[in-house]
């Protein structure tokens, strides 16, 4: 298998429309300006290649349809091969021809190839709408246009992807949140479990479960400001006053997530959604997230998905490889009967920990 000479790799799978790749072509062509860099483009180069770590970037045209076929003979062949990016750290460019499809195709990648073993980091998606309209707040703030904005994204992104390092403690601070019954929650029991293996760690837990948490209205900006400047928002609550200062002091934020009709619960959609206030003020690019997710019937995968595009792509916190675990259970206090989960959940928090912790690097 072909390791190749640098460590900086493109996939940017081959699409039979070339009118439609020049965009594309133009903000690699800046964006990757400063590397040596291998390109893959084909199913049969990525059967070949060995990607184990790696810095990846994922750079892909999509049609109006928002479908690059090459890219799905690719992605049957990440979920097939196992840790396939073990140790490789990611970002992604998505060049579309509509003003729909980028982020849903981006979190559909993001997720198979987390599972293969890739850490992407914060913010790890660049996407071009035909209009480029998702680029007029950047172009502004910049003093540029909006071609000059994507450009300038898509450098930005590949210089963190290649410098990026893993921010390990010797306690690491966990926090945990959720919104469930400790009593009767297959989540919470299989969380407990993976506790259990988390050695030589500052763990935290805060239930939304109790009390009103409101969801966020959508507040001016500059009154969003305001009160994120001062490390709380409008609302107040626990939100403000346990969640907010537990974020700023954890290395890691775990969300233990049900399944809620292929969705997280409303609580913890409040708690994404009324964090836009410390985000104001703080990045969490040094920030590992790892979800829990256990669903009744199936869906977990859309639940994960919106975990990465909710605090991943648009709060900034790290994804590391195999970011989350995934169960099913339909009835409470059976999760433990799942075949082969004592395994999994040993597997789970070791992985947590050969990511968070200098001392547990199993």
């Amino acid at each position: 298998m072909c390791t190749g000479t640098y460590d900086l790799v493109l996939i940017k799978p081959y699409c039979r429309e070339k009118i439609k790749t020049g965009r594309l072509k133009g903000i690699l062509s800046k964006s990757l300006e400063e590397y040596g860099f291998e390109t893959i483009t084909t199913v049969e180069e990525f059967e070949e290649y060995d990607f184990t770590n790696k810095r990846i970037v994922f750079a892909v045209s999509l049609g109006e349809s928002g479908i690059n076929l090459e890219w799905y003979g690719i992605l049957k062949k990440i979920r097939k091969r196992g840790l396939c990016f073990a140790g490789s750290v990611g970002g992604i460019i998505v060049d579309g021809n509509s003003e729909l499809y980028t982020k849903s195709f981006a979190r559909e990648l993001v997720l198979s190839a987390n599972m293969a073993g890739c850490t992407f980091v914060g913010r790890p998606l660049v996407e071009g709408t035909k209009s480029l309209q998702n680029f007029n707040i950047v172009a502004k703030n910049l003093d540029t246009d909006n071609v000059g904005a994507y450009m300038e994204s898509g450098h930005e992104l590949v210089k963190r992807v290649m410098s990026f390092q893993y921010n390990k403690k010797d306690t690491p601070k966990i926090l945990m949140l959720h919104a469930g019954n400790k009593h009767a929650s297959n989540s919470l029991i299989l969380w407990d479990k993976i506790k259990d293996n988390l050695m030589n760690c500052e763990i935290k837990e805060i239930s939304l479960r109790n009390g009103a948490v409101v969801d966020c209205i959508g507040c001016p900006y500059s009154q969003c400001l305001h009160f994120g400047e001062k490390g709380t928002c409008f609302y107040g609550g626990i939100i403000s006053e346990q969640v907010y200062p537990a974020i700023l002091e954890s290395d890691a934020l775990v969300l233990v997530c049900p399944n809620y009709n292929d969705a997280v619960s409303a609580n913890i959609a409040a708690f994404i959604n009324r964090l836009t206030a410390l985000f104001r003020t703080h990045r969490f690019y040094e920030k590992a997230l790892f979800g829990i997710i256990v669903s009744g019937y199936s869906g977990s995968d859309i639940v994960a998905q919106q975990l990465i595009s909710s605090l991943n792509m648009n709060k900034t916190f790290y994804l590391p490889g195999r970011f989350a675990m995934m169960e099913t259970a339909n009835n409470p206090d059976t999760i433990l009967e799942n075949e082969g989960i004592e395994g999994r959940i040993v597997e789970f928090a070791n992985n947590m920990l050969r990511s968070i912790s200098k001392i547990n690097n199993k």
